[in-house]
């Protein structure tokens, strides 16, 4: 039986170019993993596997990797820092106990990591922090420090200092022994010495320290009580106290270095070991039933109870479909037989694999609290449940944003037409945040995603992994239609045409419903002149409609629909009838109630230089946008705006021209508000010419 206490699931989540991967890099050839270190920008690191990573110098899925420190196993997922990639950080985050966030030592607090942390927060994933890049011009770890407390709203409990800043960054002092670390110029990280606290830090390391204590110390009331009295707690309490109120997300030890140069990560290691916690040490998953109630029960983390797993990741590589998959409880072996139950369906566990980004170790088994990989498992998509077929239960389940922006895509003749829809079902098994549909009238395959980006790495991995060549059109907006005015209004459907005929008539109020509320039905229809069984084909002819709305054919949102009144005839009235009407009234009431055009808006978060900032804001203006705030730091000026998703596209070459190649801008969904008139009558008069055309 294995140690769970020895284990440690843990993320590694950040903004992008904050060194995630160059840290992940670090730890690996720390913990013998590796022997000779990769660098992002030389596209060899080894979990940025995939072309498009290594020629883009990002992460864009994220890779899993085992490696051991101290006798302890760390499970390390590596996520991408990009805004168009976050769904892969919110699924890993959903299996892990633990995670590192790291931060840029210049940039600080950056828009990505604000997003990533406020998943993590919801996960509820203990963390520690590292900021990283000290080596850098203009890295400060006090501000960032502050940063943290303010921008984050968390409370950082500084672990370590930097000794010397920039190019004069040698060491850390690590406050819990005061002893400083300082590493030589050959940049290998084993070369350093341990020696006294430098004499012009020794002051600022006591105070630092002092807030340390203070902050453990608060976890536990007897230790308080003595340490008031006088006693200063030993090195063995204050890391138990300190683990507590990680675990408990009270605080997060912080660590500072350089990945890059090779200073400091190693006590992250330590403090990874030290104040992570291990599977048994988080709040076991809820078990919910398959409508996604809570049931009270929990998945224990402990190998005798009975399976439980859930899948993650699915991704493709060449030797078939490998499922990423937590185990929560019980035990998994090879051969086994498991229900998947969102499909009702059970399968056979051909294979068990531990992975290393993307290479593997074959297993003949995993217990609770293993990160594995299952390999050719069929039917199976991220955040479907795995467990015995004997005591079946369902995890709670991963819920998706969706997509904002669409592209068409089309085989350029019909040998690819077969390769694509064969290379489109596993990209979509791999990725719940692209989905792929054909328009019905024109027969178009659209692919709709969370980005510009996110897409362009799409049509990429098409052309490139699954050789499909394709001409693809240009990014399209996912607009919305809603309506402003309440509308009573009432249809008859009559039909004869020999024996028996149909007959509904249905009065009925249309208004706005609840922002985010969706389509609602009520009825509100007394006496039976409308009798209850054809209720729900009313409903079911609205809820069909909305999908297209009457302006420009786009889905139609926060609509309340309720049933007054009717009629019905005693032989010709059918629940068909009921629900040609209402398909009917929908026509007929939806113009009346002055319908209105909805289009996307984007969280737009932008950092340049001091001196194009006038040019950047009156850029954004430009595109719609309203500037919410804008805050100098030591190294250029941060705006946060919200601007229209349509006259965004291209943004990123128009700031690098802009900036001179100095900018970066993030953007993320924010909300729908209703476009002005002259975007209105544009996009209905395309929605009209392509009509025409079909």
């Amino acid at each position: 039986m294995t140690d769970l206490s020895k284990y440690r699931n843990i993320g590694i989540f950040a903004h992008v170019d904050a060194g995630k991967t160059t840290t992940t890099e670090r730890i690996l050839k720390l913990t013998g993993k590796i022997h000779k270190l990769g660098e992002v920008h030389d596209g060899a690191a080894t979990t940025d596997f995939m072309v498009q990573e290594q020629e883009r110098g990002i992460t864009i899925q994220s890779a899993a990797t085992t490696c051991f420190w101290k006798d302890h196993r760390f499970n390390i997922i590596d996520t991408p820092g990009h805004v168009d990639f976050t769904i892969e950080v919110y699924r890993s985050l959903k299996v892990l106990d633990g995670g590192i966030g790291v931060f840029c030592g210049s940039g600080g607090v950056e828009p990505q990591s604000e997003t990533n942390w406020r998943y993590a927060n919801d996960s509820e994933v203990a963390r520690i922090i590292y900021v990283n890049k000290l080596d850098r011009i203009g890295a400060d770890f006090y501000r960032v420090v502050k940063q943290v407390e303010t921008i984050l709203a968390a409370r950082p409990v500084v672990m370590t200092l930097p000794i010397g800043i920039e190019d004069q960054f040698k060491g850390v002092v690590d406050l819990l022994t005061e002893k400083a670390y300082v590493w030589d110029d050959s940049g290998l990280p084993e070369n350093y010495t341990v020696t006294e606290i430098p004499a012009d830090m020794v002051a600022k390391s006591k105070e630092w320290r002092e807030k340390l204590v203070e902050a453990a110390v608060e976890q536990d009331d007897e230790v308080m009580e003595k340490y008031l009295e006088g006693e200063i707690p030993d090195i063995p309490t204050l890391k138990r106290c300190i683990r507590k109120g990680t675990v408990a997300l009270n605080f997060f030890p912080t660590y500072c270095g350089s990945s890059f140069k090779n200073k400091g990560v190693q006590l992250v290691l330590d403090g990874v070991v030290d104040y992570l916690p291990c599977p048994t040490e988080v709040k076991p998953q809820p078990i919910v039933d398959l409508e996604g109630t809570d049931t009270g029960e929990v998945a224990l983390v402990t190998a005798d109870a009975p399976l439980r797993a859930l899948a993650f990741k699915i991704m493709d590589d060449q030797y078939g479909a490998l499922t990423f998959t937590r185990v929560y409880s019980g035990r998994l072996q090879k051969g086994d037989t498991i229900l998947n139950t969102a499909t009702g369906k059970t399968e056979r566990i051909g294979r068990l694999v531990e992975m290393h980004a993307n290479s593997r170790n074959e297993l003949d088994s995993a217990q609770a609290g293993d990160i594995i990989a299952l390999v050719g498992l069929k039917n199976i998509q991220t955040g479907h449940t795995l467990c015995d077929p004997k005591n079946p239960a369902t995890l709670e389940p991963m819920v998706f944003p969706d997509p904002v922006i669409s592209l068409a895509v089309a085989a350029k003749d019909k040998a690819n037409a077969e390769k694509l829809s064969i290379a489109l079902g596993k990209m979509v098994q791999e990725d719940p945040s692209f989905r792929v549909e054909t328009d019905q009238e024109s027969g178009e395959t659209i692919l709709k995603g969370m980005g510009e980006l996110h897409l362009d790495i799409k049509v990429d991995i098409l052309k490139r992994t699954h050789k499909v060549e394709v001409e693809v059109g240009k990014p399209q907006v996912a607009y919305r239609e809603t309506i402003t005015k309440r509308t009573e209004d009432a249809y008859t459907h009559k039909k004869q045409s020999g024996g028996s005929g149909q007959y509904a008539k249905i009065e009925y109020v249309i208004e706005p419903g609840e922002p985010g509320a969706g389509f609602t039905f009520e009825s509100a229809v007394v006496g039976g002149n409308v009798p209850r069984e054809f209720w729900p084909a009313v409903e079911k002819g609205f809820r069909l409609s909305v999908v297209k709305g009457t302006l420009a054919g786009y889905p139609l949102v926060d609509l309340k629909v309720t049933l007054t009144d009717g009629g019905f005839h005693a032989v010709d009235s059918s629940a068909i009838a009921f629900e040609i009407a209402a398909k009917a009234a929908y026509r007929q009431t939806v113009p009346k109630a002055a319908p209105q055009l909805l289009e996307p808006i984007m969280k737009v978060d932008v950092f340049t230089p001091e001196n194009h900032v006038g040019d950047v804001i009156g850029d954004l203006n430009r595109r719609r946008g309203m500037i919410q705030s804008q805050e100098s730091g030591p190294t250029g000026v941060r705006i946060k705006a919200e601007a229209p998703l349509s006259d965004m596209f291209g943004y990123i070459g128009d700031l690098r021209s802009m900036t001179s190649g100095r900018g970066q801008f993030s953007m993320e969904f924010s909300h729908y508000s209703p476009c002005p008139r002259n975007v209105a009558e544009s996009v209905m008069a395309e929605a009209a010419k392509a009509k025409e055309k079909k």
